[in-house]
């Protein structure tokens, strides 16, 4: 058997504005929200054996991905900012119906920052509307109509 990814997490700093973005603006529904207790400083690094966490995603295919917000018990908040692109994770990608109305709707909630929007030609010379916003964590997010 070969490994498939089953989610990704993003250790979100302002956990209302980052629920806001993934929930609000980009439509994902909350899968499971929950706290756990474990060895998360042996597992993660982590200074609490406290998290919370949410998986939100499609319930109807949720081979589809899931995006996972976890909080640590005492991290501080305030969002960080990365305005470049760096070594190792990249972005998060989704496949949306209109990636105008998800600006729009971004835009209503004042979260994601001023997007960068591009028609790539496809091969059959129609073209795909891409953009990128950034999460409440500095996250890309690319935006892909279909």
């Amino acid at each position: 058997m070969t490994g498939r990814v089953h989610h990704s997490a993003i250790n979100a700093r302002d956990f209302d504005a980052s629920m806001r973005f993934y929930r609000d603006g980009l439509g994902l529904e909350v899968m499971m929200d929950h706290e756990f207790d474990g060895d998360w400083p042996a597992l993660f690094g982590a200074k609490a054996s406290r998290l919370r966490s949410v998986f939100l995603g499609d319930p109807s295919t949720p081979d589809a991905g899931i995006v996972e917000l976890v909080s640590f018990d005492g991290m501080p908040d305030g969002p960080s900012t990365v305005d470049e692109p760096r070594t190792g994770f990249f972005l998060l990608s989704f496949m949306v119906g209109d990636v105008d109305a998800v600006l729009a709707k971004l835009a209503d909630l004042d979260i994601g920052g001023a997007p960068h929007r591009i028609a790539h030609p496809a091969p059959d010379g129609s073209a795909v509307v891409m953009a990128t916003v950034r999460d409440p964590d500095g996250v890309l997010v690319e935006l892909i109509g279909r």
